[in-house]
């Protein structure tokens, strides 16, 4: 019996019973999966993504069941954006400089001359000391066929559609624009711009309000939302991200604040660029979503610089000599809604009155696009249109 046991405890040691066998060989990816599970849980909690509107590794579709039961902690900010915030903060706070004589500062972003220098003339004449010029040429030496653009150009550099040059000129002209204190407004304008109405219709219009009209508006179709990257998380979350026209009309205290942001620019200078990832526009996006995010009550949100888009093109529909009739120019200006277009299958259209100082007033002041034979009827039909 001793040498039983003995063989049996032997065998035992050599080889256990099958329930412990079992055991042991349960499958381990259960327990990895479950680490992994806890890791992730904790990371989530050390750290939070930013008020959980996306998610850093996972489609933001796979993160959403997960919005509620994770836990809500605050994201330290970064030194830059407490920086950011507070300069900002000051800038919209601190009264500006009273100026005895205001100016509107006309910005011209151009590749070269302007073709409607004699209409601008016409628009300016008798005002001197109410205005000034400026014009970014990226490509050549404007030749000039009025007197009053001698001599306006600014130190300029070559500026590719839809990238961040386009923005950097913006800055440009007002960074130039801004070293006179009596330049209280400042409209950028491209080659192709007209005035719609007389020049003391524009001046009394924009130097009445302390808005700026910047044009910004949720489009979650493709041409929107869809050209967001995370990459610029955490700074700036998808549902920061907004849309509008390039041609702003801008209060001072707005165009100090532009050049004062550099933590958002880089954002969009990093991380918007057409032709790659999702194709995104800056000039289209980087205004909107800033204002958008620092002082969404400061903005008009749209454009007094009507474009026809109804084409459904890449570009605005250009007017030609015999588009340009007083029917045209009429219709333009009565308009005193401002519509919006989604760019989803959806095309949800948004139609919002344009208000200003609480009044419905017609929302335009200038329009684009017209070609440059256009010029003559646009001289001829100036007076009149603007006298109605």
């Amino acid at each position: 019996m001793k040498q039983v046991w003995q063989r049996s405890s032997k065998d035992m040691t050599a080889m256990p019973p099958l329930r412990h066998r079992g055991a042991a060989k349960k499958p381990m990816w259960i327990i990895v999966l479950l680490s992994l599970v806890c890791v992730a849980l904790m990371g989530a909690y050390v750290y939070p993504p930013r008020r959980y509107s996306a998610c850093y590794f996972f489609a933001s579709s796979v993160c959403t069941p997960f919005k509620d039961w994770l836990p809500n902690v605050a994201r330290e900010k970064t030194d830059e954006e407490i920086i950011s915030a507070v300069v900002i903060r000051d800038l919209l706070s601190m009264p500006m400089p009273v100026s005895k004589h205001p100016k509107i500062a006309f910005m011209f972003l151009t590749p070269g001359s302007l073709p409607f220098e004699k209409l601008w003339e016409k628009f300016l004449q008798g005002h001197d000391g109410r205005y000034s010029i400026y014009i970014h040429a990226s490509r050549e030496k404007p030749v000039h066929s009025s007197s009053l653009f001698v001599g306006r150009e600014i130190h300029s550099e070559k500026v590719v559609w839809g990238r961040i040059s386009m923005v950097d000129a913006e800055k440009r002209l007002l960074a130039n624009a801004l070293e006179d204190v009596d330049n209280q407004f400042f409209v950028l304008l491209s080659d192709s711009c007209v005035p719609l109405h007389t020049f003391d219709y524009i001046y009394n219009y924009l130097m009445g309000t302390n808005v700026s009209f910047i044009d910004c508006f949720l489009d979650p179709g493709p041409h929107g939302t869809g050209r967001y990257s995370m990459e610029m998380l955490p700074e700036i979350e998808q549902r920061d991200f907004r849309k509008g026209a390039q041609w702003f009309a801008i209060t001072r205290r707005h165009a100090l604040l532009i050049l004062a942001d550099n933590l958002y620019y880089n954002k969009f200078k990093l991380y918007c660029k057409p032709a790659e990832g999702r194709n995104c526009i800056a000039d289209e996006h980087y205004l909107p979503t800033l204002f958008n995010m620092v002082d969404p009550g400061g903005i008009a949100n749209w454009s007094v610089t009507h474009v026809d888009w109804s084409e459904g093109k890449w570009h605005p529909r250009s007017y030609r000599a015999a588009d340009v009739t007083y029917e045209l120019l009429k219709n333009i200006t009565s308009v005193n809604e401002n519509f919006h277009i989604t760019s989803d299958d959806k095309k949800v259209v948004t139609v919002t009155p344009c208000m200003w100082n609480g009044t419905k007033r017609p929302c335009y002041l200038f329009a684009r696009k017209f070609y440059p034979e256009a010029q003559n009827n646009l001289l001829k039909l100036f007076s009149s249109h603007t006298a109605a």
